[in-house]
């Protein structure tokens, strides 16, 4: 079957360049670094509306160096999604950031909206990298930073 320009249901033409709706690739190596961070983390976006024609969504790579943590952040209104794509995770959040949870490569995460967390490299030697998606933007809401020995079995991790 022959499909047209009428077979599809709304309208995206807000997202035309030239009077063409057209897929928008961000090259490898020329992310965006213009964007939310949090120190003890990067942060680089691949799609994301300070640079593509997207509107309610970003995804991006975010890494922590061997041993490093973010201080704390939430990221506001945003869901978050998080894959594992290298390297050991700990998310602590809760009452004084007591609680965490540990993740490996090939591991999913949620963090809801307004959830006050840390993200941590648990490995000393390699670093941490996470696909990480958003909605609607990447907001970071930096927090006051606490003390390493503040967050249970920091400091005792292999």
């Amino acid at each position: 079957m022959q499909l047209t320009e009428g077979d599809f249901p709304g309208d995206n033409s807000m997202y035309a360049t030239n009077g063409l709706v057209v897929p928008v690739v961000t090259r490898g190596g020329l992310e965006s670094g213009l964007t939310g961070q949090s120190a003890g983390a990067t942060r680089i976006a691949g799609v994301s509306p300070q640079h593509t024609p997207a509107r309610r969504l970003w995804f991006g790579k975010v890494s922590n160096e061997p041993g490093f943590r973010s201080v704390p952040h939430h990221h506001g209104e945003a869901e978050t999604g998080g894959f594992v794509l290298s390297g050991r995770a700990r998310i602590y959040f809760g009452a004084k950031f007591q609680d965490y949870i540990d993740m490996a490569e090939g591991d999913w995460v949620f963090v809801p909206p307004y959830m006050p967390h840390v993200e941590c490299n648990l490995d000393r030697n390699n670093p941490l990298t996470w696909m990480t998606t958003r909605t609607p933007d990447n907001i970071v809401v930096n927090l006051d930073d606490v003390a390493d020995e503040a967050l249970r079995d920091w400091s005792e991790r292999p």
